[in-house]
């Protein structure tokens, strides 16, 4: 039996090796009872077993012999099968590297590959470089890729649902409230249905706070809105800023410089401050806000759910657990980052509006509406019912 598992490549779980082999060893000590019951038979005129019978036990002990040494290699190779396996992952994000997510894409597969000791080997695909931003889902999901590191609100058009694993937009108003609903608040379970319909795996989230947009012109109030022209990512927040008189025009994250450089539009929602700094968009624009309000996205990572379901489930355990660090230094680290950007856009002349409450609160009213609105699938207005229990629960829409 087990010289059939190893002709056809098929080594099983190491536990069922072990119960394999103690049955042999339970077969071999069988035969050694065998051997000691027939030794006491038929027996030559010096009183020992005839010679038949002594080849007979030899050839005996032999098959027994070579079963629990078969055995035992087949132990040892599914102990070397289940540690020392390797796993390779094609990884794109719609970061550049010189950004702070990039930098901290970067840092999670430094982790991973300590972590696993090098039995995990990621390849990272910087700003969107083997296909389109809102590509990176489908192309994980077929094989082009393996795994898709942009995030949910570029799948909407598949499934208005992505909205509410991406940006719910005027609901938390920190990335840890965001993150605790994922993890504590029945995110996960509520997200995972969405992802494997699509045959793909979410691992995780990384967040990195409220957005602020870059404008050529004042938006300092909801009425500085009206015939705005910017970049907005596809989704819902086209139809709230529509709402509130804005011009939304849907572009790749990797188009926007140009787009701001050539007046193609006004302004741009790209990213945190900290980033939009990165990406150089204040170098053409010089009006910011600051603190965000309007939209916080979780990016993730997600895989092909066939490529992560064959991987050992200590490399599961790592990738998981490795997110759950990221997700935590990309709140910290933004937290830090973007004051920094703050001050140095300030001492470079960008003017930063900060948003009045009764400002902020006209925006949240116009997106809460929005909600029921795009919620337009089975699987959106579920997610809509999980978020709208813990935003009840941390007390941040009304009862």
């Amino acid at each position: 039996e087990i010289l059939k598992l190893y002709r056809n490549f098929k080594i099983p779980p190491f536990s069922e090796i072990c119960c394999r082999m103690q049955c042999l060893l339970l077969g071999f000590a069988g035969i050694m009872s065998t051997v000691a019951a027939t030794s006491r038979g038929t027996k030559d005129c010096t009183g020992r077993p005839s010679k038949t019978k002594r080849e007979a036990n030899k050839n005996l002990m032999k098959t027994a012999a070579m079963a629990v040494g078969i055995a035992a290699m087949a132990a040892s190779g599914a102990f070397a099968a289940s540690h020392g396996a390797t796993t390779t992952l094609r990884i794109q994000t719609h970061y550049a590297p010189e950004t702070v997510s990039g930098k901290l894409a970067t840092q999670y597969v430094e982790d991973v590959e300590a972590m696993s000791n090098g039995e995990i080997d990621i390849e990272m695909f910087y700003s969107s470089s083997v296909v389109k931003s809102v590509e990176t889902f489908d192309a994980a999901a077929t094989g082009i890729l393996d795994c898709d590191m942009t995030g949910g609100g570029y799948q909407t058009g598949k499934n208005p649902a992505f909205q509410f694993v991406a940006d719910i937009m005027g609901g938390y108003e920190t990335p840890y409230q965001q993150l605790s609903w994922l993890y504590f608040g029945g995110g996960r379970e509520a997200a995972a249905p969405l992802y494997n319909k699509y045959g793909m795996e979410l691992i995780g989230w990384w967040v990195y706070g409220q957005e602020s947009f870059a404008s050529s012109k004042p938006i300092a109030s909801t009425a500085d809105f009206k015939d705005w022209k910017f970049r907005s990512p596809p989704g819902m927040e086209t139809k709230i800023f529509e709402k509130l008189g804005a011009k939304p025009i849907v572009m790749d994250f990797t188009e926007i410089f140009t787009a701001l450089e050539t007046g193609i539009i006004d302004g741009a929602d790209a990213s945190g401050i900290a980033n939009n700094v990165g990406l150089g968009l204040y170098d053409i624009v010089k009006h910011a806000n600051f603190p965000g309000f309007h939209s916080m996205p979780s990016d993730h990572l997600a895989c092909n759910k066939a490529v992560f379901d064959a991987m050992p489930e200590h490399h599961q355990r790592i990738m998981k657990v490795a997110m759950e660090a990221l997700a935590l230094r990309t709140a910290l680290t933004f937290e830090k980052a973007n004051a920094e950007a703050v001050a140095k856009l300030k001492s470079e002349g960008v003017t930063i509006h900060q948003w009045a409450p009764e400002e902020l609160a006209k925006f949240r009213a116009a997106a809460q509406a929005t909600w029921p609105e795009f919620a337009t699938t089975p699987e959106a207005q579920d997610l809509v019912k999980a978020h709208m229990a813990y935003l009840e629960q941390l007390g941040l829409v009304a009862n």
